[in-house]
């Protein structure tokens, strides 16, 4: 692994103290670009395929046309991970609003590619969630845009009601984490994840893609109270798989441990995960 790992920026790679953008991007000055995320696991990535469908599905919704079609956008991803030669990691495609003479009109968006070190979880290292609703309905909540104000913002919110993150809702109607997708598990076993106002995230795409043969599935809207009465719950995204929620407010969830279709499913993830690795193509 390089000592100082390497960029992109708008297709050229550098030293990452050498990267910068122009105070006029519409990122610094409007908050406006979309970006994805994903993680390489013994340098393969995972899910690639689904994030960059994800990823030119938010800048066409954006207007932006970075000007990277996916064969290229691939070829330059693959070299800066064979350069950083950094095994786990999590690489971040943030394309910009473009430098704006005004402060508001959309010009040629920019590129930005960084790749991080990231710990892997297991269950030895992720317990089990405590969090607190609040009502909030984000922008554009299909495009994974790079507004995270309200998120940031409750921090403090979130340490006084002793929580790990927040659960929004839209009149009472849950819809997703800040980061993560939401599910719950019904006493009857169903599995029930929030269909409208959301970001579809990755690995929830996989658990309603190769999953029904564990339990019925359904996308639909779910009430803050059918949440508080849920047998099992639990929050996904890409770099942390599963975690299981416990406790909702001052609901406990079920028995207020981690619930067996839960573990069941995580386990399934993961080696799914696994698969992704050991049949890994290499972009040549």
């Amino acid at each position: 692994m390089l000592n100082r790992p390497r960029v992109i920026v708008n297709g050229e790679i550098m030293e990452a103290a050498n990267a910068s953008l122009l105070i006029s991007d519409l990122a610094i000055q409007r908050g406006y670009g979309v970006f994805d995320f994903f993680k390489t696991i013994n340098g393969s990535p995972i899910f690639l395929e689904d994030h960059l469908d994800r990823l030119y599905r938010s800048a066409e919704n954006m207007h932006l046309d970075f000007g990277f079609d996916r064969h290229s956008l691939k070829a330059i991803l693959f070299e800066l991970i064979s350069i950083n030669d950094m095994p786990q990691s999590g690489v971040k495609i943030t394309v910009t609003g473009g430098y704006a003479a005004d402060g508001y009109t959309l010009d040629k968006p920019n590129l930005l590619i960084t790749q991080q070190p990231l710990v892997l979880y297991n269950d030895a290292n992720t317990p089990p969630l405590k969090v607190v609703s609040y009502e909030h309905q984000r922008q554009m909540p299909h495009i994974k845009t790079i507004d995270y104000l309200m998120a940031i913002w409750l921090q403090p919110f979130i340490k006084q009601n002793k929580a790990d993150d927040v659960l929004y809702h839209n009149n009472r109607l849950i819809t997703e984490c800040p980061r993560s997708n939401f599910f719950i598990v019904t006493n009857d076993g169903v599995l029930v994840t929030p269909v409208s106002n959301v970001l579809y995230g990755i690995t929830r795409t996989q658990i309603l893609r190769h999953f029904k043969h564990l339990c019925a599935i359904e996308e639909r809207n779910i009430s803050l109270e059918e949440v508080c009465h849920a047998k099992e719950a639990f929050v996904t995204n890409s770099s942390k798989n599963i975690l299981p929620v416990i406790k909702v407010d001052e609901h406990f969830i079920g028995n207020g441990e981690t619930g067996p279709l839960t573990l069941k499913i995580k386990k399934e993830l993961l080696e799914l995960i696994a698969s992704e690795t050991s049949n890994a193509v290499f972009f040549r």
